[in-house]
């Protein structure tokens, strides 16, 4: 059957001589696979369409298994994403999230403008750290592991909210921290809040002090380890890109 869909390549590899085999993450159809026979070369008409980060419209043929691509048409190479090798770095880690967290042929709309809009917003120059926090809350909402970010996560109280247990899967108030809990500044709830509720695609400029985008970091990574466990070599990438930074 003959299928026409926009599209994300979110992962390619070489097959052949010629030719790839690309993950495209679609609105209507999800995750699929595509061999896109002789796109390695320059002048195929693949080439572009093919490229990892690549939004665009694609025809292909699909049987039970792999489809075969038949036209593409480039829509946005995020030729900024591609040129820096920060803005490279979070985005990889990004899409190898979707990857990571999507079954084949399964589709999800939301996670798909959720994604657009975060390759959009990396290409324009938004804060990349702000950017990737907000796609992570999505992709633990979407996953079924909302972090319980109103009251104490064991009491149920709104008081003295200035902890986060990864165990308990929220904020807890004082009179339950535990020693592996991690403080946390109110100004850093409430952006995890902020996070967890706020629309992508009016998403304006958000200013946030070091320190608080540290204290993000920990928990969201805390928390995706504890609860989705992925091995995500991407971030291992990310890492050494931060960490080459003065």
């Amino acid at each position: 059957m003959i299928y026409k869909t926009e599209g994300i390549v979110i992962k390619s590899m070489d097959y052949g001589e010629g030719s790839k085999i690309i993950t495209v993450f679609t609105k209507k159809l999800g995750k699929i696979s595509l061999v896109a026979r002789g796109a390695k070369k320059p002048r195929n008409r693949f080439h572009g369409v093919t490229e990892v980060f690549s939004y665009g419209e694609f025809v292909f043929f699909k049987g039970q298994n792999m489809g075969t691509l038949n036209q593409g048409e480039l829509q946005e190479h995020f030729v900024d994403i591609s040129q820096d090798i920060e803005k490279t770095a979070y985005a990889a880690y990004i899409v190898e999230l979707v990857d990571k967290v999507t079954e084949s042929n399964q589709p999800n709309p939301f996670l798909f403008e959720q994604l657009l809009y975060s390759l959009e917003y990396l290409n324009e120059g938004k804060d990349m750290e702000i950017i990737t926090r907000i796609f992570e809350m999505k992709i633990f909402l979407i996953s079924g592991y909302r972090p319980h970010l109103h009251s104490c996560a064991i009491c149920g109280s709104e008081k003295d909210l200035n902890s986060f247990s990864i165990i308990h899967g929220g904020v807890i108030c004082n009179k339950h921290k535990e020693q592996k809990a991690i403080t946390l500044q109110p100004s850093t709830i409430k952006l995890l809040r902020l996070f967890e509720s706020i629309d992508f695609k009016r998403l304006g400029n958000i200013n946030v002090k070091s320190s608080t985008k540290s204290q993000l970091e920990l928990v969201m990574k805390s928390f995706l380890d504890e609860y989705l466990g992925f091995d995500l070599k991407a971030r291992n990438f990310l890492e050494q890109i931060k960490d080459l930074k003065p």
